[in-house]
């Protein structure tokens, strides 16, 4: 999701898409609410260089000299803290100022499903005024990459799992939609049975605060985005007491169902597209797509998903770009703003018939290199997601809320819509219709929403600013476009938060930057907004 946090959910192609992109969230709560289980103290961590990414998390090269690695064992089942222990993964770079060091700034990108040990170092230079006195920290979450991953299909399955047509719309194409997820659901619990019922969000949770023992904290700093806000949330709620500086950056809505949170989603990108055709049309004659207004590009990207789903065109290799491969195309590119040119050149050349970039951009977002291998991160979205989320949704369920998934977004409605089948079926219950993130008695945590944000709307700030209790949530508001706003480079968003974080002052409540073409980014008090935020 995010690439900051890493997004994919591994049920249709644009399923393991949108729904992943941070906003599902995962695991049982199966312990005390105030220990992480009744476990001893987590042992010190050895250090040493780290290895070249697993397949699981993306592969790779090693991170460099600069990077160290080590892992800590953590109960499987909290609830039987001295049995059966995982290995959790971590990467660290260490603080440049050991002398005014504050302490290690853990990281969770999002996902759920994302490789903390690929994701921080190629995004450790959005953060190098951090890095100054923190130590950069990341891991790889219980059933991710490296940290006992979940394991379902196969490179070759998985191929063909993302090829399906993944908004249905014949009886026939229906049951081989609900049969994939079926087989796909097999797989998990063929190979993964074990480590299903614990790879949930409020077990992460406790392995945070493992992992705060481990690194000789007394309070966890923390940089979450994405579903890493609503790990957090669970953190704060679960160790209140244990919380010391920390960032929910792209935020989650605690108070969504898994429909509601995908009924926000498709506005989200809906909106998010919307943006990124009316940048076009301000470009004029150098925009590469038809229209002269951002409707009528809108309505060509609709016209060329009905041909798609009409006849494929060439893709990748032998594989061909279909009507879900090109919308989860476009899905990725709206996660960035720097992405915009892509998905403008990649539709332009779709409607000449060349499918690569934007099968490209889809490969991207299911986790698929360039020599066909898969990361976990859309077995480990599943997992944690339905782990997570007690929602189970029949056909009939699923075919009654289209109607309105559809009202939210022309173009990404029925692919979440029919998204919400992800965990029909799924072997372990979920744990919660929504999770609870108050957290009375925390420090105070700097919650950021960006109002063009497609994939974590910008209300879940609001949202999780009232969750979390009064004195809590400290709400900064990010005029702008992506997923997130720290990593945008903007630079009000970015000395408010090194401000918190280094020293230790939260901006006003309210408080507003607006991304360019203001030319400062100077941030406006909640009296000088227009909205009043």
């Amino acid at each position: 999701m995010p690439r900051k946090a890493l997004r994919v959910t591994a049920s249709a192609a644009l399923a393991a898409a949108l729904l992943s992109t941070g906003a599902c969230a995962g695991g049982g709560d199966d312990g005390e609410k105030t220990t992480a289980g009744g476990t001893k103290e987590a042992k010190p961590l050895k250090w040493a260089a780290c290895e070249a990414p697993t397949a699981a998390e993306g592969g790779g090269q090693a991170p460099g000299k600069d990077w160290q690695c080590a892992t800590l064992d953590v109960p499987l089942d909290y609830a039987d803290p001295e049995g059966e222990t995982i290995p959790l993964a971590l990467i660290r770079a260490k603080a440049r100022d050991e002398k005014n060091r504050i302490g290690s700034l853990v990281f969770n990108f999002g996902g759920p499903g994302g490789s903390g040990l690929t994701t921080l170092p190629g995004a450790a230079k959005e953060y190098e005024a951090l890095r100054d006195r923190y130590d950069l920290v990341s891991f790889d979450p219980r059933g991710v990459g490296r940290s006992a991953p979940v394991l379902c299909e196969n490179d070759k399955q998985l191929d063909a799992y993302y090829a399906q047509d993944s908004s249905p719309a014949t009886p026939q194409q229906e049951k081989a939609f609900v049969d994939n997820i079926k087989k796909y659901r097999q797989a998990c619990e063929r190979n993964s049975a074990r480590l299903l019922p614990h790879v949930g969000t409020s077990n992460a949770a406790r392995d945070l605060d493992r992992i705060r023992q481990a690194l000789g904290d007394e309070k966890l700093n923390y940089f979450g985005i994405s579903y890493g806000t609503e790990l957090g949330g669970v953190y704060a709620h679960l160790f209140p007491k244990n919380v010391g500086r920390a960032v929910f950056d792209a935020v989650v809505d605690p108070t969504k169902t898994s429909e509601e949170g995908a009924l926000g989603q498709a506005k989200g990108f809906q909106l998010a597209l919307g943006n990124f055709a009316q940048d076009c049309v301000d470009r004029g004659d150098a925009c590469l797509l038809q229209g002269s207004t951002a409707k009528e590009i809108e309505a060509g990207v609709i016209a060329l998903q009905k041909q798609l789903a009409a006849k494929p065109i060439a893709g990748i290799g032998d594989r061909q770009l279909t009507e879900s491969a090109a919308t989860n195309g476009i899905a990725q590119a709206l996660y960035s703003k720097e992405l915009w040119p892509l998905l403008e050149q990649g539709l332009d050349e779709a409607g000449g018939g060349q499918g690569q970039l934007l099968m490209a951009l889809s490969d991207a977002l299911n986790g698929r290199d360039q020599q066909g291998r898969y990361s976990n991160i859309g077995a480990a979205n599943t997992a944690i997601n339905c782990a997570d989320s007690k929602d189970r949704y029949t056909l009939a369920q699923t075919k009654a809320e289209l109607p309105s998934f559809r009202a939210a977004s022309p173009v990404f409605g029925d692919f979440l819509g029919w998204a919400m089948m992800s965990c029909t079926g799924w072997p372990v219950p979920g744990a919660w219709e929504t999770p609870d993130v108050s957290a009375p008695g925390s420090a105070p945590i700097m919650v950021i929403g960006n109002t063009g944000d497609p994939a974590t709307p910008y209300e879940g700030a609001r949202k999780m600013v009232e969750r979390l209790g009064p004195g809590v949530g400290v709400e900064l508001t990010y005029k702008g476009e992506g997923h997130g706003a720290y990593n945008s480079g903007d630079p009000c968003v970015q000395r408010a938060v090194n401000t918190y974080l280094l020293d230790g002052k939260t901006p006003a409540a309210g408080t507003v930057c607006t991304a360019a073409p203001d030319p400062t980014g100077t941030p406006v008090t909640p009296e000088q907004s227009p909205q009043g935020t």
